[in-house]
């Protein structure tokens, strides 16, 4: 991967929330990131590997899986209660499932741990968000790009579902989010990214039913060649230790440290990212109870 083009980043100690971090590409960047002096707090879903890397790094921790919406409520109550101000929240937790499910709140799997879990966690947050003037960082793929799309009156997908396309569509809708998070909040002080980390050598995708997901998580070719977890890691520290307006654009998706060249159509369609925030606030409940 391209090292992003920046100037040096700004060092100031942060409180840097990073989910999906028991693992992979959230765990290198809470090391990175701890290593440079910032208060990182780090949630997983597994609480052994969760609890390994909070030992290992010396971070806070915290245990939700973004398949119960309750223990996302959960966390959210948690974080506020813990820290007076938040600088960055990562939100970098997510999957590549295979046979279609449900979880307990009635969600497809895919669309509630890659989209609606976060956006919750983030309208829960917003507030403390806002009054730090926060960053909100969103790992996104560059599949969004070629093969996401979103039917608004469909995102459970309830027809046509694959694996594959439910993960697609999930990370066009993380850009979306960015996008409508901008349009929303970026005169109050709120700041959003979304990046694709590179193809990643690690696990991710080995037991999906897609084809060309199973390939690349356990081909030893492309894993040769991929780039490793600390690699993919460097945008999100990157953008997590970064200026908004003077080295990185808010609302805008990131490939290689630059802002994508190209995108899915859809990913520009701002009609469509405001259905989803209103669709999205829907159905977690906050509709009206955002700031």
């Amino acid at each position: 991967m391209n090292e992003p083009a920046s100037n040096a980043p700004d060092l100031t100690r942060r409180t840097i929330i990073v989910t999906g971090a028991s693992d992979g590409i959230g765990a290198a960047a809470a090391r990175s990131l701890t290593s440079h002096g910032h208060e990182v707090v780090i949630v997983g879903r597994s609480p052994d590997k969760t609890r390994a890397v909070a030992a290992e790094t010396g971070a806070e921790f915290h245990i939700a899986d973004f398949a119960r919406l309750d223990e996302v409520r959960d966390l959210a109550r948690e974080l506020d209660q813990r820290h007076e101000r938040i600088d960055v929240l990562a939100n970098n937790a997510g999957g590549i499932f295979g046979e279609r499910k449900k979880t307990v709140d009635g969600f497809e799997l895919t669309f509630q741990v890659n989209h609606l879990a976060p956006f919750l966690l983030t309208s829960l947050l917003l507030p403390k968000l806002i009054a730090g003037r926060a960053s909100i960082i969103q790992t996104s793929s560059i599949g969004a790009r070629f093969s996401g799309k979103i039917d608004i009156d469909d995102l459970d997908m309830d027809r046509n579902y694959s694996a594959i396309r439910a993960y697609m569509a999930s990370k066009l809708e993380n850009v979306l989010f960015t996008r409508e998070l901008h349009r929303r909040y970026h005169a109050e002080g709120i700041s959003a990214a979304a990046f694709h980390p590179g193809n990643i050598a690690s696990g991710f995708g080995a037991h999906t039913q897609s084809r060309l997901m199973r390939l690349i998580a356990t081909n030893p070719i492309f894993r040769a060649v991929a780039a490793t977890p600390e690699q993919g890691a460097q945008q999100l520290v990157w953008l997590a230790e970064g200026m908004p307006g003077r080295d990185w654009e808010s609302g805008a998706y990131y490939e290689r440290g630059k802002p994508a060249s190209r995108e899915n159509p859809q990913a520009r369609e701002a009609r469509l990212a405001e259905q989803l925030w209103e669709r999205s606030a829907q159905l977690v409940g906050m509709a009206n109870k955002q700031p």
